[in-house]
Formats: structure tokens, C-alpha cells, sequence
């Protein structure tokens, strides 16, 4: 749960530092409809690059900004691509929300947000003696370290040694500390031996879990789902919203399939991961290349009771799908020969390897459902090729230049050939033994209470539904430790 219990010693210094910093904090609120943010503060964002270090951008963390790199403000819907079928496969309509145009480049500072905020305003996070912890498996711990470096507060950046370089050059960058781990996204486990280690020999630090913490589950409800309701309002017109297909890293984004849920009832919401290593599917385990996604357990927060199908993606079809949609030769095939317009394929770049398993994840989902023109299919592209330069580079190393026969082989083998393998329609107790998986990382391993594990699946309702209206009441305590700063 979220805990909003104040410790007033630490909130005064925790305002004193915001108030040194001119560091005002956005609501949730005004981070769904940015027209309720300050005139003041869009005035100053005109002249603000979109990845700068400062407090403005704080206000930046929305599916809404301007899709550009300096001085842009928000547009009226929130940024989102609709593939076409010339590219998919198939007929339903798969729109997914663009990712690139937050701050460092990724949706998972929004939910690096969600996770520092409540324990700032409330005072239980102090940036003038904490070092703030987070663990994870790539773009969250960017997020993290770019809110704390806002704060003006140091941070640990803990991830695998495996991940991309892009990763690591931007952290040197902005991190006071980097900390690399065993192995590459399966491996969350040696994550988290390594907060028990600091929890041990630091007294100095506040670990913020992004598969533990329910700010992040919260962000993504409220304000991801809203995002996707917006879009859908929008595109949907008698057509019909058949469900939400996202990889799990964390499980936070899945959480606006809650939201899509209570607004379209009859929706599904499909959870992915690496066939490589299929923890959901099967209780398995391995390694995979699909950046973005942790495995080999269970996220605390991920809501299994309301999951209604495993899907998993190869990692061989998203490493070759990189190639096809960003080498020239690739997009010369998708626009001359498939009929891809110019236009999209251009922006095909906006896709990183995990969103490009969202996608592949929409494309088995509508033919597994035998979708129609008429059905929509909702994802995320989480972030996009910026953090995989490195990716295609190895790739050419490794298999040489990219030529045309390479774009037919892998638009057909890779894409059209997608089939409704390595998926599962839960039953109720297949979502609950999916559930009780989250028993020997939580309970055993990182001394989670049990009873909090039964109530999420027997208390359901009221678990899961009292996380929900937690916004309003972080909103105001937001908007009073706001005022107590006394900038805004």
C-alpha cells in the first residue's frame, strides 16, 4: 500500500530544500489534463529542452507534451501512432501511446514520479540526507535519477551489467552512483540482493522498488489509463475496444488496463513476456534480449486476479524487427514494396525493443480473438530506438549489412508469420497460481507480509480498489506542500 504518514522533522527540511531549488510539484491531476497547469510555469517551459534537468519538466512528466526536443508545451490529446495493416498483419486497428516525448526519453519517469512524490510531500523522503535507491532493469532507474538530481539529492542507480549502453552513458551523466548486477533483464533477483546489501551497510538510503512500490501501479492507472481513454474516445467511433496488450517489467503499466476495465467492461488485458524465459506461462526461467522487461518472478503490484491472458514474444522476432523497421534497406521494403506509408514508416524509430513486443503482442492477440476492422487494440511504446543505437550496431557487426533480401525475409518470417503459440487464456485458477508465484520472492526472499498477499486476492475489492482512489488524497498533499514552499 501507499503510506502517507507524515514525519513533520523531515518534511520541514524536505521544504526548505524545494524551496531552495524553486522545485514546484505537479498533481496528478494536472499531469492527465496539462491545461490546468500554471501559466507561469508553461511560459518558462518555452525555453526549456524537454531533457533538461530542471524543475519546469517536472511538469513534463504527461502522454501530452509536444513531440519536440526544446520549448514545446502539450497538445490536446495525449501522442499516439495507429499502425496500419500493411504492417501488422491484421485487420484490427492496434494504436499504441508514444513514450519517447517524456523527459529522458521513456514512460518510467512517470512512474519513477509516482513512487518519489508521495514520500516527499509527506516528508518520509528527506533529499538533504537520503540517497535514493532504484533498482531496476533500465529506464526506471533514469527516471529516478533525474528526479533526484531535480531534488538536488543523490541517487544509486542499480541495474544489470547486460543492459544497453545507451543506459549507462546517459547515468554517468546524471547518477552520483552506478551499481551493475549479474546479468542482464532475468535477472531482478540479483537486484534486489543488492538493496538488502545497501539496507545492511548504508543508513543513508531509501529504496524505491518499482516492482514493490504501488506509486508506480497508481501513476499508471490514473493517469496512463486516463491517456488511453482519451485516444479511445477519440478513435473509437462505433468500432468496439477488445483489450490492452503490454509486456510486464514491473507490471506498473499494466495497470491502466484496471482503469480500461472499469471504463470498458468487456475489454481484456493481455500480460506479455519473453518466450525465452516464460515465468507466466510456465514457471519458467532463462535469459532473453527484450530490453525493457524483468522476469523469473512475480511484481507485487501486478494485479493477477484481473489478468486475462499470457502472451509470449520471441526475442529473436524484436531483435530482428529493429533491423527491419530502422535499416534503410528495411524501410525502403516496408514503403516500395509492402505499401507502409512514408509518413509512419519514418516514425518507426519511436519503437524500442519492448514496444516492439507490445506490438507483436497486439498482432497475436487480435488473431488469436479474430479481431475485425471495427475492433481496437490499445499498447505502449515504452521508449524507442535512442536507447538502442548500440543494438543495431551489434547486430550489423555480427550479421554484416542489411539488404533487401534480409527486409523480405524478416518482414514475412518475423512479422506476417506471427501465430497464436506461447499463449494462455487464464482461468481463475490459473491467475492464482500466478498470484501465489509472488509467495517465494515476496514472502520468502524480501519479508513481505503474507497476509497482505492473501488480501490481494481474497480481500480483492477493497485492496486494490482503496489504491485506487489514493489520488486525490495525494493531489492534496501535493497542493499543501505546495503552498508550505510557497512558490507556486
Amino acid at each position: 500500500m501507499i503510506d502517507l504518514t507524515k514525519n513533520e522533522a523531515q518534511l520541514k527540511r524536505t521544504i526548505q530544500r524545494c524551496r531552495e531549488k524553486r522545485i514546484v510539484i505537479p498533481t496528478f491531476s494536472q499531469l492527465k489534463d496539462p491545461k490546468t497547469i500554471p501559466d507561469k510555469i508553461k511560459s518558462q517551459l518555452k525555453n526549456i529542452g524537454l531533457w533538461d534537468i530542471v524543475p519546469e519538466n517536472l511538469f513534463r512528466i504527461t502522454w501530452k507534451n509536444e513531440p519536440t526536443e526544446k520549448g514545446g508545451l502539450y497538445t490536446p490529446i495525449p501522442n499516439f501512432i495507429e499502425l496500419p495493416p500493411e504492417l501488422t498483419g491484421v485487420e484490427a486497428r492496434i494504436i499504441a501511446l508514444v513514450g519517447k516525448w517524456f523527459p529522458t526519453g521513456s514512460h518510467k519517469v512517470g512512474a519513477t514520479f509516482g513512487c518519489l512524490v508521495p514520500r516527499l510531500v509527506t516528508g518520509q523522503f528527506d533529499p538533504t540526507k537520503h540517497k535514493a535507491v532504484w533498482p531496476s532493469t533500465g529506464n526506471f532507474c533514469r527516471g529516478g535519477a533525474y528526479d533526484a538530481t531535480i531534488l538536488g539529492c543523490e541517487s544509486i542507480a542499480i541495474l544489470p551489467q547486460g543492459m544497453s549502453k545507451e543506459r549507462f552513458d546517459w547515468l554517468k551523466t546524471v547518477a552520483g552512483e552506478i551499481i551493475t548486477t549479474p546479468g542482464s533483464e532475468s535477472n531482478v533477483k540479483e537486484i534486489y540482493d543488492k538493496t538488502w546489501e545497501l539496507r545492511r551497510t548504508r543508513s543513508d538510503v531509501l529504496i524505491f522498488n518499482q516492482f514493490a512500490e504501488f506509486g508506480n501501479y497508481l501513476f499508471h492507472y490514473d493517469v496512463t489509463g486516463h491517456a488511453m481513454e482519451e485516444v479511445l474516445k477519440r478513435e473509437l467511433g462505433k468500432g468496439s475496444f477488445r483489450g490492452v496488450c503490454l509486456t510486464t517489467g514491473s507490471a506498473g503499466t499494466i495497470a491502466c488496463g484496471d482503469y480500461l476495465k472499469q471504463a470498458f467492461p468487456s475489454s481484456r488485458i493481455a500480460a506479455g513476456e519473453a518466450v525465452q524465459c516464460p515465468t507466466l506461462l510456465l514457471n519458467g526461467y532463462g535469459t532473453h534480449r527484450i530490453e525493457g522487461i524483468g522476469d523469473k518472478h512475480v511484481p507485487w503490484i501486478h494485479n493477477t486476479r484481473n489478468t486475462d491472458l499470457i502472451i509470449a514474444i520471441d526475442d529473436n522476432d524484436t531483435m530482428n524487427l529493429i533491423r527491419l523497421f530502422n535499416e534503410p534497406a528495411g524501410r525502403e521494403y516496408l514503403i516500395r514494396e509492402i505499401g507502409v506509408p512514408e509518413k509512419l514508416v519514418s516514425r518507426l524509430d519511436l519503437l524500442g525493443i519492448s514496444s516492439i513486443a507490445n506490438v507483436l503482442m497486439a498482432i497475436k492477440f487480435a488473431k488469436y480473438y479474430g479481431l475485425a476492422s471495427s475492433d481496437v487494440v490499445m499498447t505502449v511504446f515504452t521508449d524507442s530506438m535512442s536507447m538502442y543505437q548500440s543494438r543495431l550496431k551489434e547486430a550489423r557487426d555480427e550479421h554484416g549489412p542489411y539488404a533487401g533480401k534480409d527486409a523480405i525475409k524478416d518482414y514475412h518470417r518475423h512479422l506476417m508469420a506471427q501465430k497464436t503459440d506461447s499463449m494462455m487464456e487464464l482461468s481463475l485458477l490459473d491467475r492464482k497460481r500466478i498470484h501465489q508465484l509472488k509467495y517465494f520472492t515476496w514472502v520468502e526472499q524480501q519479508m513481505f507480509d503474507v497476509k497482505e498477499l492473501d488480501r490481494q486476492w481474497y480481500d480483492y475489492e477493497n485492496y486494490w480498489g482503496s489504491i485506487r482512489q489514493m489520488t486525490p488524497k495525494i493531489d492534496g498533499l501535493i497542493t499543501e506542500f505546495n503552498r508550505m514552499v510557497g512558490l507556486d
